[in-house]
């Protein structure tokens, strides 16, 4: 699986400076960017009770011989922020394979994966954690492990397992913090494999019929992720957060969901799910992650999967031929509209999911607008339409 998160050397299809990590010199990309493929040491900044916020089943292994958190700290991070906060580094650290978010790494021993605070613009936000999606983390994962749990095993949530940040000022710092977050890789099956779509984008199948693997594909994902946006839960399924389990034949199997912290949860469609006979839910979940505008819900699930997951592997299946990649769009389409007659009960979303603009980020504006970080949106025209 981190050979595929390593492989892709493009980024964000919609940011022409999808590789500018502003902050980082030439030195630091080759040593702590994935697809240079160097392994990375976090730093393990020993914290101790009265110093840390922890949340969760924090691992054994990332606890002292005291029982004090032991927090992963990117080795960017240790350099640049950590003399200012007045911690000093152990010298202890942990060999870690960085993945496609560059601040996301998997232990090179194995076990669950580590989200660390890089504070650092990437694309449109400041990669740090702030203490709410520290302390919402367990809440969230439970959610969603409670909502996706009709859904038939289509679609897998990778667990917050645990979190946690330094304490400055009495207050859960959001430049010293950590996710203790479950594998894609969990429960695969002998002879199966997971990788990213964006992978798929960059690297292509080799399938002498992509428009009837993309149909099998479709099929698969439409199903699932309009049913939790119709009921209350619009993930951020982008080609880096969206996962594929393959079989040995390469044929889709069932999708791995990660990272947490960008989906968003409507309290009022979860409740008229509930009434309808839907799962009732029962994590306390707060923050930025709650919304009940309709708007917010489609840009953030239809302007990910259909700008971003969908429409990198058109492009990468049509390699640049139009008429190959109308054809896959219509493969596409035609799944779309038939999930979305089943499953969507409010006509407005039918309309934004097959007739209306597509929404994407207009990350070239966020990032030249000289604006604190945050989410402007543009309009494209919808392939499904």
């Amino acid at each position: 699986m981190e050979a595929a998160e390593r492989s892709i050397v493009d980024g964000h299809p919609y940011h022409p400076c999808c590789r500018s990590r502003p902050g980082f010199t030439v030195a630091d990309q080759l040593a702590f960017a994935p697809e240079h493929g160097a392994d990375v040491a976090l730093e393990l900044l020993a914290l101790p009770a009265r110093r840390a916020l922890a949340v969760g089943a924090w691992p054994a292994s990332l606890r002292d011989d005291r029982g004090g958190t032991l927090l992963p700290v990117h080795p960017w991070q240790a350099r640049e922020v950590l003399p200012g906060l007045g911690f000093t580094p152990t010298g202890r650290t942990l060999s870690a394979a960085p993945l496609m978010s560059v601040r996301t790494l998997a232990p090179l021993d194995g076990g669950p994966h580590l989200k660390t605070s890089l504070s650092l613009r990437m694309t449109s936000a400041v990669r740090d954690i702030s203490g709410g999606s520290v302390r919402n983390a367990p809440a969230i994962s439970a959610l969603l492990e409670h909502v996706v749990a009709p859904l038939d095993g289509s679609l897998r949530i990778t667990r917050n397992l645990a979190a946690a940040a330094a304490l400055v000022d009495g207050e859960p710092c959001a430049d010293l913090a950590a996710i203790v977050r479950e594998s894609p890789a969990a429960g695969l099956r002998p002879g199966e494999r997971v990788v990213p779509l964006a992978a798929l984008a960059a690297h292509p199948l080799k399938t002498e019929d992509p428009a009837a693997w993309l149909g099998v594909f479709a099929r698969l994902t439409w199903p699932p992720l309009l049913t939790l946006w119709d009921g209350g839960v619009a993930l951020e399924a982008h080609g880096q957060n969206l996962l594929l389990v393959l079989d040995l034949g390469d044929r889709p199997v069932r999708l791995v969901y990660r990272d947490l912290n960008d989906v968003r949860v409507s309290p009022e469609r979860l409740a008229r799910r509930a009434r309808l006979g839907g799962p009732t839910p029962n994590a306390p979940v707060t923050g930025h992650v709650i919304s009940d505008d309709p708007v917010v819900l489609r840009r953030k699930l239809l302007g990910s999967l259909v700008g971003s997951a969908f429409g990198g592997l058109v492009s990468g299946f049509g390699g640049g031929d139009r008429q190959v990649e109308d054809r896959l769009w219509r493969v596409i389409a035609a799944e779309a509209r038939r999930a979305a007659a089943e499953l969507l009960h409010d006509p407005a979303d039918r309309r934004a999911l097959l007739e209306e603009p597509l929404p994407v980020k207009a990350l070239t504006l966020m990032r030249l607008d000289g604006r604190p970080a945050g989410d402007e949106w543009t309009e494209v025209p919808n392939p499904l339409a």
